[in-house]
């Protein structure tokens, strides 16, 4: 059951559609309200269908993408808006409508106009305040406290308005409009390349700094020296929840750097996983490797697998139920905490690996006794004649070429690239599902 169905009712798909009906839909929408086919309409007109389609673009860039959708169907929209589930509303928005303004972050200043507020109960086009650009703070965490939660203090360095001159940079009124530049921040510069051809060249002012304004050396604040800003060392506790993903961010509201006149934009701490040694993820659910030897795989066994929450599951197989080596069993709610629900939880997995007898391990004793105990050898008659050969086979060597094919690899002794592997597994069409099995 999916929190609500607008996007869905963009495209005119069901919340059940697939990948290929959606895709198809937005082709044909897009197809038919696409902003260059309405040439001859009024103004009016234009912007309606501009918007129409900007919509149609948004809802299939959310429907199309695994973990926007699985973000939009639990928790709707407001879940897209307020970054529930990873999933931050500016990193959304900024890479399907322009971003949230300029070079600083915020505002709609080189946005695009037509962003589609609507969706959000919202106005269209209403211009913000400029921020300042978001500051970015990588923190390293282990699998471990994504799986159980932590409370960390960081400490991280920003510019903050000088408490001397209250950002101006010096006494009141000494600011004066920079003359290189006439107070735009900028310079243009015409450079000749040839007959004819000019090249325009802009660039920041240096007498200002980019600012438009300059202060006298005798009127600068003694205490930023005219810069209006000064460093600051700042401690923030981050709480990072159980579930939380690798790669995604905690957003501290107006923790930037600051500058004079305009909104301090956000500190963004992301989460970068360290590799585990034995446990890997994919969204909920966990995976495990483990080898068996073969008397385990033919007779059972009970195994000790430590969990990520210091806990020790008892992994119990009866004898009788042979494991084939690549064998996948599931433990059922042993997965990863979902983000936000973290009283429900994946699946865990475990793939068995299988470990041989090493060659001429066992002698002829042994293996007549083997041969009692297991299934019978099938019967074969041997065909007898001078057309008939006795050969022997050697261990396959991947590294010797084939003279048929003059190359190296498995592919010179006429096997495919990759025979036996997963890889060619899932170019067939994916892998087989697996069956949760309670044993």
């Amino acid at each position: 059951m999916v929190k609500e169905t607008k996007l869905y009712d963009l495209l005119n798909v069901s919340p059940t559609a697939g990948d290929s009906e959606i895709r198809k839909a937005y082709y044909k929408l897009a197809k038919i309200n696409h902003p260059d086919k309405f040439h001859d309409v009024s103004p009016e007109e234009k912007e309606k269908a501009e918007e129409k389609f900007k919509e149609i673009k948004f809802a299939y860039e959310v429907l199309n993408d695994p973990s926007k959708r699985e973000t939009y169907d639990r928790y709707g929209l407001e879940g897209l808006k307020d970054g529930i589930g990873g999933t931050e509303f500016e990193d959304i928005f900024s890479h399907l409508f322009g971003g949230f303004g300029g070079g600083g972050g915020g505002g709609f200043e080189g946005g695009n106009p037509f962003f589609p507020f609507d969706l959000f109960g919202g106005s269209r086009g209403r211009p913000q305040k400029r921020r300042t650009q978001n500051m970015a703070y990588p923190l390293k965490v282990n699998l471990e406290d994504l799986y159980n939660g932590l409370t960390k203090t960081i400490e991280f360095e920003r510019s903050v308005l000088c408490s001397g001159c209250q950002g101006s940079g010096g006494k009141s009124g000494a600011s004066v409009s920079c003359k290189k530049c006439n107070g735009r921040g900028f310079t243009v510069q015409y450079r000749q390349l040839g007959p004819g051809m000019v090249q325009q060249v802009q660039g920041v002012c240096k007498d200002c700094s980019g600012e438009g304004e300059v202060i006298d050396e005798k009127d600068r604040c003694k205490q930023c020296n005219g810069k209006k800003t000064i460093k600051q060392k700042k401690k923030i506790e981050v709480h990072v929840e159980k579930g939380m993903s690798d790669g995604q961010k905690i957003t501290f509201r107006g923790e930037s750097n600051q500058e004079p006149g305009v909104d301090t934009g956000d500190l963004l701490v992301i989460l970068q996983q360290n590799e585990h040694d034995l446990f890997t993820r994919n969204q909920d659910d966990l995976f495990i490797t483990h080898v068996i030897n073969i008397t385990e795989a033919l007779c059972g066994f009970k195994i000790v697998v430590k969990h990520l929450d210091g806990r020790k599951l008892v992994l119990k197989h009866p004898a009788g139920e042979i494991l084939a080596p690549g064998s996948i069993r599931a433990i059922p709610n042993e997965g990863m905490p979902m983000y936000k629900h973290p009283t429900e939880k994946g699946n865990l997995y475990v793939k068995f690996d299988v470990k041989f007898p090493d060659n001429n391990s066992l002698n002829e004793d042994a293996i007549a006794k083997l041969e009692t105990l297991l299934p019978p050898k099938p019967k074969i008659e041997i065909p007898q004649g001078e057309h008939v050969d006795e050969v022997s086979m050697v261990e396959f060597d991947a590294t010797r070429g084939s003279k048929s094919s003059g190359g190296p690899g498995a592919s010179g002794f006429g096997f495919p690239t990759g025979y036996g592997s997963d890889e060619e597994d899932d170019e067939a069409g994916g892998g087989q599902r697996v069956e949760c099995n309670t044993h």
